[in-house]
């Protein structure tokens, strides 16, 4: 992907759009006029911006993000009561993207989802990618999709038992009741709750400040975080992911880290 800092990239159909800030690159659902709501075209545009900030070396994080109001309203079930998208999903998930898009995605860097509005049924799910939620105070998180018949298949079973607990996970995903953005934030579900417009804003100023640390040794302790919730066989596996991620730190970063603590960068307050 070849952006400029001040530049802005576009996708054809503008379903979805990007637009870079630094090394910080923002992924907007485009899509006001149906509560952002993702049809065929909008998942395949937001695999392709997400593969491109993968492979982008250049940048450190991403932002997801609904344009006009709102989140994401999970997939379009109008466009396919009348018809008019062919819903076609590929069972095996190590083959193809999920409905929603990018949902079965694993990502090397920091995602941050900025909530506005509504983030509900895919569109919660579409959330759960990211390590962090900034959270607009009007926002509603929800597993609507209950009430249609329409099930969890983009990770939403997955990842939200992990972030929340089993118990308050099934409680959202057995009633399909709404969430506000202060109980999100009571149950783990949302990080940051913000003034409603400000949601965007918040989240690059995030962005910046976690690009701002020393990025192996942050990269290094986050995939061992997922390792140990994900993939670890047993303790002693997660350990050991541990210690060979951190020995990588330790080699590369460690050193510079103690000679600027040593000269007072840190202490009593000061800003790192």
């Amino acid at each position: 992907m070849s952006m400029n800092c001040d530049q802005s990239e576009q996708t054809d159909k503008m379903n979805v759009r990007i637009e870079r800030h630094g090394t910080i690159l923002t992924i907007g659902i485009n899509r006001p006029e149906a509560r952002n709501a993702v049809n065929p075209q909008t998942a395949a545009q937001l695999v392709h911006a997400f593969n491109e900030f993968e492979k982008d070396t250049s940048l450190t994080a991403a932002i997801l993000h609904g344009i006009g109001g709102n989140f994401c309203a999970g997939f379009d079930l109008k466009e396919v009561a009348h018809g008019s998208s062919t819903l076609t999903i590929e069972p095996d998930v190590t083959k193809g993207p999920g409905p929603m898009g990018p949902s079965r995605m694993q990502f090397s860097k920091p995602v941050i989802a900025a909530v506005s509005g509504y983030a509900v049924a895919g569109g919660l799910e579409l959330s759960l990618l990211a390590d962090l939620r900034v959270v607009e105070e009007s926002a509603t998180f929800g597993v609507f999709c209950r009430r249609f018949g329409v099930p969890l298949i983009d990770g939403g079973t997955v990842r939200l038992p992990k972030l929340i607990g089993l118990s308050r996970a099934l409680d959202l995903i057995l009633t399909g009741r709404p969430v506000n953005a202060q109980e999100a934030y009571q149950i783990g579900l949302a990080n940051r709750i913000v003034p409603d417009g400000q949601g965007l804003m918040c989240a690059i100023e995030l962005a910046q400040q976690i690009s701002a640390f020393p990025q192996t040794c942050m990269l290094g302790d986050r995939a061992s975080a997922y390792y140990s919730s994900f993939d670890a066989s047993n303790f002693t596996d997660a350990m050991q992911y541990e210690m060979n991620h951190g020995l990588q730190a330790l080699n590369e970063e460690m050193v510079s880290g103690a000679k600027r603590f040593s000269k007072g960068e840190g202490r009593k307050g000061s800003k790192l």
